[in-house]
């Protein structure tokens, strides 16, 4: 959750226009300067599946053990597969 001296400040343009087709692979990977749309950091790695979007943060289907969890999650915390 930390960032490095050089990278504080606002994330890039690019992390918040990121966009996922319904059925894409996406990692969970978590960005300390954004807090708005940031899952429980247990789910920090895990990778799911997106199922779609609500506004501008997309769905997130991750099974985890024998249960299937649905995520909200922002762009900026999400890594292409």
């Amino acid at each position: 959750m930390r960032i490095s001296p050089r990278n504080k400040g606002l994330p890039t343009i690019t992390a918040t226009m990121r966009e996922f087709a319904v059925g894409q692979k996406a990692c969970v990977k978590l960005d300390g300067r954004v807090q708005k749309g940031m899952p429980h950091p247990r789910y920090q790695g895990q990778t799911g599946v997106v199922v779609g979007q609500q506004g501008k943060a997309f769905l997130l289907k991750i099974i985890q053990g024998s249960k299937v969890k649905l995520l909200v999650v922002g762009p900026e915390h999400l890594q292409r597969n």
